[in-house]
């Protein structure tokens, strides 16, 4: 059996525009990056079953895209992308079909963070999950890029399509949000 990350990206793209080997390519890609998609994804909307199914959408659009996928980022970059995208608009859709404000599907989220079979967090971790929700959607996702996937500015900018100054700005303002909510009680 072939290891998922015996290929470069490169070699997975081309591969995956031949078309023999598209089905097989796309498969490893999907084995090379399913686990850090689903995370992303993960940290942005909570819920493990409503993951699993923007994982899906993201491998989805994936295939259909890699076709026109340009190379001038990194593959992982550009996945991440859809997926934020899926994300963010699956969290958008939910606040617009319930007429909801964005405190209170943050509030939904905490408490489907709190009630989730899947986390197994300590008090502590649960109040930094907490403190992540309470941050605005921008901020929370470059700071979940920058702090868990431990993406480069450069990377998140590609990701999300903000200047790297921006992203600064925005984990900088969102590590002071979580400090000071930590702090509370």
């Amino acid at each position: 059996m072939v290891k998922d990350n015996s290929y470069t990206d490169k070699e997975l793209i081309a591969m995956f525009r031949n078309p023999a080997q598209k089905s097989y390519a796309f498969n490893l890609i999907t084995r090379k990056y399913q686990e850090r998609v689903y995370w992303h994804i993960r940290k942005i909307v909570i819920s493990h079953d409503d993951t699993d199914d923007l994982v899906q959408n993201t491998f989805l659009k994936a295939w259909e895209g890699l076709d026109s996928f340009r190379e001038e980022s990194q593959l992982f970059t550009w996945l991440y992308r859809i997926a934020t995208n899926e994300a963010l608009t699956f969290l958008r859709k939910k606040r617009t079909k319930f007429f909801l404000p964005l405190v209170d599907v943050e509030n939904q989220l905490s408490n489907t963070l709190e009630s989730d079979a899947y986390f197994s967090g300590d008090e502590m971790q649960e109040k930094f999950q907490k403190a992540l929700l309470r941050l605005p959607e921008k901020q929370r996702l470059v700071f979940n890029m920058k702090y868990f996937d431990e993406m480069k500015y450069e990377e998140i900018s590609a990701a999300v399509g903000t200047s790297v100054g921006a992203l600064k700005a925005s984990y900088h303002h969102a590590v002071e949000k979580i400090e000071k909510f930590l702090q509370e009680d």
